[in-house]
């Protein structure tokens, strides 16, 4: 049956039915996800779609099945340099040259990503304002080239995992609630704008996420931790620049750059005052806190700070054993011990020459 589909879905291509062939070639992965050909040829198929981010998730799918099928890392390629991904482009391409040194193919296309890049690293950046804020244009940061919204790689796929993200001056870390996943089932790729995550959960579809970034990223300095409810990706910012969504839009935009040197003191929380001045509330709570440590009390004021001060710094037994002795007692007795007093209950012990008497309602 899977090879029917695909016999269809490459008659489809043959025929620049590129949608049809998509669809042919997802129903084929459907009955034979192991099969790296399929999505080697749907990589293809995406790539005359101007589906891009699609292509290269296809083109890494197939790399991970196969790792010598030189025709991945080729649409790999082909794909990123449509997308202005010139390093992680040449990166596909010379491995598969490497597979086929005889394909004229890749020393082109290595040769328009080093033109490309050189282009890129001569022009020189425009002069940046010392002020914490500037704006700058988004050419900047992305690929002018009006691409297609992100759309699904396959069908819907179960589980979902729901994901967000915030960010710091010089990262963005992206969070996707997948809880009880194993570290071998998540499969993290990054390239110059594209993040690619892929969970594969036994006796489920796999989870796809592979959108194309809002700005550029540092591919070697970003990473992954999968915890226990969540899988947290930390990507390292090009350009500290203000992230306003996650994903790349091709609606016109300008985004904040941040001056980096401010970046710590920009975190801390800001409140609205109508008033000029600005209070640093991180010193005023520390100056007070100083101030109560300080301060010179007597009698039971300076009693009942000396025994909040022993609850304060005490381990759980040793509260426990204050709270149950001082409840038990009626407030006459005030113990630390809990091996002593968690075994009985503690009665009470007045003052000398005071008795205690029980408060009749």
């Amino acid at each position: 049956m899977a090879s029917d589909l695909e016999k269809k879905a490459k008659e489809a291509f043959i025929d620049d039915h590129f949608g049809l062939a998509v669809d042919l070639y997802t129903q084929a992965i459907g009955l034979n996800p192991s099969n790296a050909e399929l999505f080697a040829d749907r990589a293809q198929a995406n790539i005359k779609l101007n589906n891009l981010t699609e292509a290269v998730a296809d083109a890494n799918r197939a790399i991970e099945l196969d790792p010598n099928m030189a025709k991945a890392y080729l649409r790999k390629g082909i794909a990123c340099i449509k997308l202005e991904e010139y390093c992680t482009a040449k990166a596909a391409l010379e491995i598969g040259a490497s597979i086929t040194p005889a394909d004229f193919r890749f020393i082109k296309l290595i040769k328009e990503c080093d033109d490309c890049i050189a282009e890129e690293t001569s022009q020189v950046p425009q002069p940046v304002s010392e002020v914490p804020t500037d704006t700058v244009p988004m050419r900047d940061v992305q690929p002018q080239k009006d691409l297609p919204s992100q759309a699904p790689i396959v069908a819907p796929s179960k589980p979902k995992y729901r994901h967000e993200f915030y960010q710091k001056p010089e990262e963005v870390v992206v969070t996707i609630f997948a809880k009880g996943i194993p570290a071998s089932s998540v499969l993290v790729d990054y390239g110059e704008q594209i993040l690619s995550v892929r969970i594969s959960v036994p006796g489920a579809d796999a989870y796809h996420f592979q959108p194309r970034l809002f700005g550029k990223i540092v591919p070697s300095k970003c990473k992954f931790e999968v915890l226990s409810t969540k899988v947290e990706i930390r990507l390292a910012k090009a350009e500290p620049i203000h992230w306003t969504l996650l994903e790349y839009s091709k609606e016109p935009t300008v985004v904040q750059r941040v001056n980096v040197s401010t970046g710590a003191k920009s975190q801390r929380p800001t409140y609205p005052s109508s008033k000029s001045k600005q209070v640093d509330w991180d010193k005023l709570e520390a100056q007070m806190k100083k101030e109560e440590k300080d301060e010179k009390l007597d009698g039971d004021a300076a009693l009942n700070k000396f025994f909040r001060d022993i609850y304060q710094d005490s381990d759980e037994d040793t509260r426990r054993a204050m709270r149950k002795s001082f409840v038990e007692s009626n407030g006459t007795v005030l113990s630390t011990n809990w091996k002593e007093v968690g075994a009985k209950k503690v009665e009470g012990s007045p003052p000398d020459g005071m008795e205690m008497r029980k408060w009749e309602y």
